[in-house]
């Protein structure tokens, strides 16, 4: 009996939605029989997952033949290719190419000739795939750039998805009216290094003059949100847009990584700490409502306790909500990786430091919503979405996918009671 394609995905948000677009190509040349595993490589651990993930999807789909792309399938094509349960590894270019599936499709070949991982940093374009959305039926990514040409000294990223690139303005506008038309109330858009959008299209467009046309183009889309930022490369149209449009969700996720200088320095970042601090006020002076998640690094190589400290802090001074706390992890290939590393006992106390931090942002934005009205979109009958991003469960259904207002009684874990 032929079965439609398997998939499943490892890591972050763009993945998920390459998945989708995975889906549809191969559906569109006929695949069957398949198991898909979209890998991730930001950590060591993410790509021992995958393994761990492919052997476990080998024995539950004896018969079916197995893919696996994605990051770690860019970076390490050799481990994947060197295990007994894989029978074709495909780049992340290629696996967005309808030629891929085709070929997988009509001749699915030996192991060692299906190999199709080319160079990723000759990619120069980023195609707009027009899928109708995924996850919800209330909210929908678009994916307007792909790649980054930064160098953090930890991350792996840049040689799994190649140089910045960016999807044309008038492409993702109508993307956008497309996705609007089938009834999404709210947009994400996303991409690895979101800031740089624009920096390779004619005129050097910024992230803020595509969020204003956005706006301006779909009068009907009532809610926009951006991904991950980088704050110091935020433009002047965008904090315009964040004083200025209320259809633009104030919540605001920030690639921060650390909160000392010297360690910024040795990450090859491109901010201060005091550049962090300013941005998260002027953002919420410009909007008093708005609430930021960030992504911070515990256990950096030479992190001193003193610097460990200026991380710690740095939560309460930018007033973070929503920590995404990473232990450092050593990635091989990267210069981060050759450094004096901390000892994992002490990645392991400071991470733990780090979310517990996070857990009292949390508490604290939760009890001050107690008593007022939110504005909620609806993910599930009864679960939905503040404007923040704040999930809030109710005790009667709701109509799915519909944005509500509603009084906030109470708080139960981590999320809110209306």
């Amino acid at each position: 009996m032929k079965h439609a394609p398997v998939f499943t995905t490892l890591g972050c948000r763009l993945n998920t939605y390459e998945t989708e677009a995975m889906k549809e190509l191969s559906a569109a040349a006929g695949l069957e029989n398949a198991v898909v595993v979209n890998t991730c490589a930001v950590t060591s651990q993410a790509v021992r997952k995958a393994r761990q993930e492919i052997r476990k999807l080998r024995r539950a789909h004896p018969n079916a033949r197995l893919v696996v792309t994605g990051c770690a399938a860019q970076t390490e094509p050799e481990t994947f290719t060197a295990m007994p349960e894989v029978d074709a590894v495909i780049g992340n270019s290629e696996k967005m190419q309808p030629k891929t599936w085709a070929g997988l499709a009509a001749n699915f070949i030996g192991k060692t000739e299906a190999l199709q991982v080319d160079d990723i940093m000759s990619v120069t374009q980023t195609a707009g795939h027009l899928i109708d959305g995924f996850g919800s039926r209330s909210r929908a990514y678009v994916q307007v750039q792909n790649g980054c040409d930064h160098r953090c000294t930890f991350c792996i990223i840049p040689y799994g998805r190649g140089n910045s690139r960016s999807v044309p303005a008038g492409v993702v506008v109508d993307q956008i009216r497309r996705l609007v038309d089938k009834g999404y109330h709210e947009v994400v858009l996303t991409g690895v290094d979101l800031t740089s959008w624009g920096a390779d299209l004619p005129s050097a467009p910024r992230l803020g003059d595509l969020v204003m046309r956005i706006l301006r183009l779909v009068p009907d889309l009532a809610r926009l949100r951006i991904s991950s930022i980088d704050s110091i490369e935020v433009d002047d149209n965008l904090m315009r847009a964040i004083a200025t449009e209320p259809r633009l969700m104030p919540h605001l996720h920030l690639s921060l990584q650390h909160g000392d200088d010297l360690i910024l320095k040795r990450m090859k970042r491109r901010h201060l700490r005091e550049d962090a601090i300013r941005f998260a006020q002027e953002a919420r002076k410009l909007r008093p409502d708005m609430t930021f998640g960030a992504d911070i690094i515990a256990g950096f190589p030479t992190e001193t306790e003193t610097h460990f400290e200026n991380s710690l802090s740095l939560v309460a001074e930018c007033d973070l909500t929503w920590l995404h706390v990473f232990p450092y992890s050593p990635r091989p290939g990267t210069p981060a990786a050759r450094m004096p590393q901390v000892k994992g006992e002490d990645i392991k106390t400071r991470a733990a430091r780090l979310r517990a931090a996070g857990a009292a942002q949390v508490e604290r934005h939760l009890k001050a919503q107690i008593g007022h009205e939110h504005s909620i979109l609806m993910e599930s009958p009864i679960m939905g979405r503040t404007r923040q991003f704040t999930e809030v469960s109710f005790a009667r259904d709701q109509p799915e996918g519909q944005i509500i207002t509603a009084r906030i009684l109470d708080q139960n874990g981590t999320q809110l009671v209306a």
